[in-house]
C-alpha cells in the first residue's frame, strides 16, 4: 500500500490533532481579547511592569524592546532581549501585564540557569533539522515503495520527528514554570491585586493550552507514524 497518499482510519488521529490546536488557539484569542480590555489598577503599562519584575530579581542586562505583530512576545536568551508585541508594550491591561510577566519568567528562568531551559536550548537546532527534514524524508522513502532504502528514509524521518515530539514535550514544564513565576511575581511585588489576578491566570493557562494542544497533536501524528509503518520492514 502507498501510504499517505490515499484516506486510511489514521488520519483521524490528525483531523483530532488539528481540532486540539485550533480550539486552543481560539481559546488563548478569545481569553487574551476578553482582559485586554480590563485595565491594571496600577496603570502600569506591560513595558513598565517587565522591567519592574526585572529590577525586582536583579536583572538589569536584559532589555525590553516592542516587536511587531498580535501575541509575538518571546525572550531572546542569545540577546538577552525581551520582545513584547505592539499589543502588550504599551496597553496596562491585565492581560497584557499577565503576558509581559510571563516572558519576564523566562529570562528569570535563563539568569538562573533553569535546566529544563537549558536543555530545551539544546534541542533547538536538532529540532529545527527535524522539523526540515522528517516530512521530506519520509516522502523520499515512500517514493522507494517496498525497497530497503524506502524503509531507511521512512525510518529517519520518523527519528527526526520524534526529536521535534521531545522538543514540545520539554517546553510544557519550561512554560508553566514562566506563567507560575509571573503569578508569584506579580503579586508579591504589588504589580496586581488578588482580583486582578484572577483575571491574569486565566490568560496564562489559555495560553498554556496552546503547548499542550501543539504536543498532543504532535504525538498524535507519531502515533500515526507507527501505526503506518513501524511495522514495515518485518512486513517487507
Amino acid at each position: 500500500m502507498f501510504y499517505g497518499f490515499y484516506w486510511d482510519p489514521t488520519y483521524y488521529l490528525v483531523i483530532i490533532g488539528s481540532v486540539i490546536c485550533l480550539l486552543a488557539s481560539l481559546k488563548v484569542r478569545s481569553t487574551y481579547a476578553k482582559y485586554s480590555h480590563v485595565r491594571s489598577m496600577s496603570g502600569m503599562t506591560g513595558r513598565a511592569a517587565a522591567e519592574a519584575l526585572l529590577r525586582s530579581q536583579g536583572i538589569y542586562d536584559v532589555t525590553v524592546e516592542r516587536v511587531a505583530g498580535n501575541l509575538t512576545d518571546h525572550y531572546d536568551p542569545r540577546s538577552k532581549v525581551l520582545r513584547l508585541s505592539e499589543s502588550v508594550y504599551g496597553s496596562d491591561s491585565v492581560a497584557a501585564i499577565g503576558v509581559a510577566a510571563h516572558e519576564c519568567g523566562h529570562a528569570i528562568q535563563h539568569a538562573q540557569n533553569y535546566m529544563p531551559l537549558t536543555i530545551r536550548g539544546a534541542l533547538v537546532p536538532v529540532a529545527n533539522l527535524g522539523s526540515t527534514l522528517c516530512w521530506p524524508l519520509i516522502l523520499i522513502g515512500l517514493l522507494f515503495f517496498n525497497s530497503q532504502s524506502s524503509n531507511l528514509f521512512i525510518q529517519l524521518g520518523i527519528i527526526l520527528f520524534s526529536a521535534v515530539v521531545l522538543f514540545q514535550l520539554i517546553t510544557l514544564p519550561v512554560e508553566l514554570n514562566a506563567s507560575g513565576r509571573a503569578m508569584k511575581l506579580l503579586g508579591s511585588e504589588g504589580i496586581l491585586y488578588e482580583d486582578e489576578l484572577k483575571h491574569t491566570r486565566k490568560v496564562l493557562t489559555a495560553a498554556a493550552l496552546t503547548y499542550v494542544a501543539s504536543a498532543a497533536a504532535s504525538i498524535l501524528q507519531l502515533l500515526r507514524l507507527f501505526l503506518l509503518f513501524g511495522g514495515r520492514g518485518r512486513d517487507d
